[in-house]
């Protein structure tokens, strides 16, 4: 499927993902986004899980293993070009999830990666919806299991 001028939306999944205190944060490498410093993530796959395909696409960009905790949100990301034809159309589920194992590298769809102070967000020019969704996953990171 085309990513670019899809026929249909893509799903895709993103991670808040934390490391102690600090939350891992990538520089987009492509479009959408290129340039700009967002949650890790990508595309689902077909005949894979939501959260295997975060597991897959996090060690993929930046070479750790994660464990999944829980769900955060779910929302669209619609990109239009000058004419206002779809360019870019994601739906988008996003968990939080903690650092296991492994080292920080980037691969090639991000330039950059680090894990940052939750104080730092707004200094590193992340998008609303980013801050946002950082937010909602620290207070459901704190909340009780329930069982």
């Amino acid at each position: 499927m085309r990513r670019e001028y899809p026929e249909a939306p893509i799903v895709g999944v993103g991670g808040i993902i934390f490391k102690g205190d600090s939350i891992l944060l990538v520089k987009r490498a492509q479009e959408p986004g290129k340039g700009q410093w967002s949650l890790p993530g990508g595309a689902v796959e077909l005949g894979e899980t939501l959260t295997h395909a975060l597991k897959r696409e996090i060690n993929e960009e930046v070479s750790i293993k994660i464990e999944v905790g829980g769900l955060v949100r779910v929302l669209d990301r619609i990109v239009q070009d000058p004419q206002k034809r779809v360019r870019y159309h994601y739906v988008i589920v996003d968990y939080w999830g903690r650092m296991v194992s492994g080292k920080l590298r980037p691969a090639s769809d991000v330039s950059d990666a680090r894990f940052i102070t939750i104080g730092q967000l707004k200094k590193m020019g992340v998008h609303q919806l980013v801050e946002e969704t950082v937010r909602m996953a620290m207070e459901m990171r704190s909340l009780p299991v329930e069982g």
